[in-house]
């Protein structure tokens, strides 16, 4: 059979000039390979079936399977005939039509393992899983490497108690492994089988008490529960076996923040930040956590900061400016909410949010030419965001570049689609622009639009 899949890919020779003899020199060494696969048939089945390969080789499956069609009038009893048909209907994403003829090649051909394989993966992209279990179990008898397969495809198909079954058969034939124990664990997640969880994280525990990941999951898992003492317990017991753990004390700083003992919760958070192991969303989340804390005990403020400028300090995090900025910003601290945000900026200049609040906060600080400038680079990136249009125009204002505002705030009104508090700021901009030009009637013209949908919209 491999002599025909070669053959696939040479059919492309036909569209290079000059090869085609190459290609009819290879058909006929391979001949008595390929009439081995097809059986005893004719030269027209055979120049329709290279014919057909050649177009798969090409991926042109419809023609592939026209010249098929033809090779079947002459003889319908080729499984290799059907096979092909089959593998051209699932690249056209035809699995219906697919598995008819891979039903009808494996009864000419039983238990070919390349046929049942195609015919599971033409399953599974059916979404098909009882069909694919029932292949599965056929290529097992072929193959038993199949089996954790089909542990998964039990667990697609809500097959639960025979996936557990099967892993632990396999459990005991070749000892445990990380795969198949996410995949318990999996089950026991989606069953809602908490306590068979919790007792097989324990065993994990007991049989190798250094591996730190079977503590933490079981800290979440007792987390999700409720239960906060054999969590913050666990969490000790890591670090007796392991007392350099900073994974502990990703669990711990949360319990410590739950029992308001905000010095113990900064220590933990300290050792997190500093902690090579644990990844930068993970920080992001511990400091987000802190924040929360201490939106509801403002007097940690003071460590809030110091906490938070040593995460800016160790980890380049875009998205950490940003929820600090905000954090800032809601307190009314418009001066380090700016900071961040341009922190933020520096990293990542194309952000939406982060660009707004910075020039907003810029024009509050006073700082015009700034704000100019940033708003309308923003223009350039999103030139169809109305909000920067009117955000450059009060800037320009500001600098009493009042002929320039009102071009581009007239421009940013294009843009504008029903949104009758913004399009008030717009005209109530427009006529500062007229006012610092002196144009009194057009200054209370657009003066005049502007209280006109501020009092319709207060109806």
């Amino acid at each position: 059979m491999k002599n025909i899949f070669i053959l696939a890919f040479l059919g492309i020779l036909f569209l290079v000039p000059g090869k085609a003899f190459a290609f009819f020199q290879q058909k006929e060494e391979n001949s008595a390979a390929v009439n081995t696969d097809l059986g005893e048939v004719d030269d027209a089945f055979q120049e329709y079936f290279f014919e057909a390969l050649k177009q798969r080789g090409i991926e042109n499956y419809k023609k592939s399977n026209t010249a098929l069609q033809k090779c079947l009038a002459i003889d319908d009893n080729e499984a290799i005939v059907y096979y092909e048909m089959a593998k051209n209907y699932y690249s056209l994403e035809a699995y219906n039509k697919a598995k008819p003829n891979f039903i009808k090649a494996l009864e000419l051909k039983p238990k070919d393992e390349n046929i049942l394989g195609d015919y599971y993966e033409n399953e599974i992209a059916a979404v098909d899983y009882e069909s694919a279990i029932v292949i599965l179990r056929d290529l097992i008898k072929i193959d038993k490497k199949y089996r954790e397969d089909l542990a998964d495809l039990y667990i697609l198909s809500d097959h639960y108690d025979s996936a557990l079954s099967l892993i632990d058969s396999l459990d005991q034939q070749y000892g445990k492994n990380s795969y198949r124990t996410r995949m318990r664990r999996q089950i026991y997640a989606r069953t809602n089988n908490i306590d068979a969880q919790i007792s097989s994280l324990e065993k994990a525990i007991q049989e190798n008490p250094e591996d730190e990941q079977n503590y933490l999951n079981l800290i979440y898992v007792y987390s999700d529960e409720d239960m906060d003492e054999e969590a913050f317990d666990t969490a000790q017991e890591l670090l007796k076996y392991s007392p350099g753990s900073s994974l502990a004390h990703l669990a711990l700083y949360k319990f410590f923040l739950n029992k308001e003992q905000a010095e113990d919760a900064v220590n933990s958070m300290e050792i997190v930040f500093r902690s090579e192991e644990i990844d930068a969303a993970s920080k992001y989340k511990v400091l987000n956590d802190f924040l929360l804390f201490v939106n509801e005990n403002p007097q940690w403020e003071t460590e809030l900061m110091k906490v938070s400028q040593m995460l800016s300090s160790l980890e380049n995090e875009p998205s950490l400016y940003r929820k600090l900025g905000e954090y800032y910003l809601k307190n009314n601290n418009k001066a380090d909410a700016l900071r961040y945000f341009e922190m933020g900026l520096k990293e990542d200049p194309s952000n939406f949010e982060m660009i707004k609040n910075t020039v907003i906060l810029r024009i509050d600080q006073q700082r015009f030419e700034g704000a100019n400038e940033l708003a309308s680079e923003a223009r350039d990136i999103f030139p169809a965001q109305p909000i920067f249009y009117l955000l450059n125009g009060v800037a320009l204002n500001k600098l009493k570049n009042y002929s320039e505002a009102v071009e581009i705030l007239t421009f940013g009104l294009d843009f504008l689609i029903e949104n009758p508090r913004m399009q008030a700021d717009f005209y109530q901009q427009i006529s500062v622009s007229y006012t610092g030009m002196e144009d009194k009637e057009s200054a209370n013209e657009y003066k005049a639009k502007a209280i006109k949908i501020l009092k319709e919209e207060t109806k």
